[in-house]
């Protein structure tokens, strides 16, 4: 079976969960398929079973194929660093903090890590769907695009163009990017999906025609509007998240600074009808909410410094009740924070905490980066991952006093023993829920959507071609 890339005609087109619907279509026919994301930016990420660190959207995307994640899915994962800098993980671990312009003069090395990736996964399985970024016709950075161009060139993939309607100007956007696409990778379109439509569907019949007549490329499908919530990509996605508010018993106030990451610890929390979760980004008072949530933070002392400037810092040291750190929000209660070689922040540095816990954080290199089950909170055998390289001597993986308690270990919030135990403690008519069971039917609901919307057999028959 061919290879097949999905290209959207801009960001946020839908391309992830695209792939990710027909990772799950494609396994609902016993194909055994990998995503693949050449490079991805972002901060949210998770750890595999090798101890590696990949974008938690390709974790996503394994998920719905029903195959274990691997760093060969993402051979390139930029994290922002702040001030133009971003650290750059090749093959799931990090090879250094560059400038922007720093990372595309190393290109080539890039590309011989991307080959060999998608070499060996169209190797390992029936096929391989991979995921563009942004718009196949950045024409400035053609050159340096590893996910569009360079992917579909090299291993002569067949394509899919998304389109997103819900923005205005579809048939602009579609038009475009098929005048400004590279003729070999239009040869190889094999149509062009339209998503986030919203009403009657009828009302698009005419709009098909004109894509396949006018533009000569048959549509292979409309998509309705029907959002997935979990593992949101950017706190974009946070803060437009609808929560179902229908039953609340604590009210959580997370922390949103700038660095935030990780922000998959809360699709738990926000899909829960008994929490609302409000997020902070500016100084407000804090008093009236049940718990103070401190979530990662891939600049942790920078973002302590925001917390300062805001006012925030005294506003949570004056909080009364219950507060939990995660991985960098949780060296944050801690009560200094050192980075004697610049690890973490420009310079280095010893930064006071809120001091909530009596001990000093320290970074180091490696990067801490480990996947697997942890006896925590008394006990709890909670399935996570680590991801940090701050380390606590004292209390390397969680720490419980009271009021205050955090941990290093990602997914925790997912466990629904534990958070119930620890919800219970806050309001004791809170019930909980089979966070699983929702996660699993997101995933399917989405995927069954868009089987029945599009053409999957058109897409199948196309990928056989040679």
């Amino acid at each position: 079976m061919r290879p097949l890339t999905v290209f959207g005609t801009s960001s946020d087109a839908g391309k992830t969960s695209v792939v990710m619907a027909l990772c799950r279509i494609f396994a609902d026919r016993q194909l055994r398929v990998a995503p693949f994301k050449a490079q991805n930016v972002s901060n949210n990420s998770a750890v595999t079973l090798e101890n590696r660190e990949i974008s938690r959207a390709q974790c996503l995307q394994a998920e719905a194929a029903r195959v274990e994640p691997s760093y060969l899915f993402n051979p390139v994962l930029l994290k922002s660093q702040g001030n133009s800098s971003v650290q750059v993980i090749v093959n799931g671990l990090v090879h250094q903090n560059q400038s922007i312009a720093d990372y595309y003069t190393h290109l080539d090395t890039l590309k011989q890590a991307v080959r060999e990736s998608f070499a060996q996964l169209c190797q390992d399985y029936d096929g391989v769907i991979a995921e563009g970024a942004g718009s196949p016709v950045e024409l400035n950075l053609l050159d340096k695009d590893l996910s569009n161009t360079f992917i579909a060139k090299t291993f002569n993939t067949k394509n899919i163009l998304v389109a997103d309607i819900e923005r205005g100007g579809v048939f602009a956007s579609i038009y475009g990017t098929l005048e400004l696409l590279d003729p070999e990778l239009r040869k190889n379109l094999l149509g062009v999906i339209i998503n986030k439509f919203r009403g009657d569907r009828r009302f698009f019949d005419e709009g098909e025609k004109i894509i396949a007549e006018r533009f000569g490329v048959p549509v292979l499908g409309v998509l309705p509007f029907q959002a997935i919530n979990i593992d949101m990509e950017d706190s974009q996605s946070l803060q437009n998240y609808q929560q179902r508010l229908d039953n609340v018993k604590i009210r959580i106030a997370v922390i949103a600074y700038p660095g935030l990451s990780n922000y998959n610890d809360l699709d738990v929390l926000m899909a829960d009808s008994e929490i609302s979760v409000e997020l902070v980004s500016r100084y407000r008072p804090l008093q009236t909410f049940d718990l103070l949530l401190l979530p990662g933070s891939k600049t942790v002392i920078r973002d302590l410094h925001w917390l300062k400037q805001q006012g925030l810092f005294e506003e949570i040291q004056r909080f009364t009740k219950p507060i939990f750190g995660l991985c960098g929000g949780y060296q944050m209660l801690c009560a200094e924070l050192a980075d004697p070689d610049a690890l973490e922040h420009d310079t280095p540095c010893l930064e006071q905490g809120l001091n909530f816990i009596r001990e000093r954080v320290t970074y180091q290199t490696p990067k801490i980066l480990h996947r697997g089950d942890y006896s925590l909170f008394e006990h709890h055998v909670i399935r996570g991952y680590e991801i940090h390289g701050g380390r606590m001597p004292q209390h390397p993986l969680y720490f419980q006093q009271g009021r205050i308690a955090g941990t290093h270990v990602h997914g925790v919030f997912d466990d629904d023993a534990w958070r119930t135990d620890y919800f219970r403690a806050i309001d004791s008519h809170y019930c909980g829920f089979n966070y699983g069971e929702y996660r699993a039917d997101q995933i399917q609901s989405f995927a069954d959507m868009v089987a029945e919307n599009v053409d999957i057999d058109a897409i199948l028959k196309g990928l056989q071609d040679h």
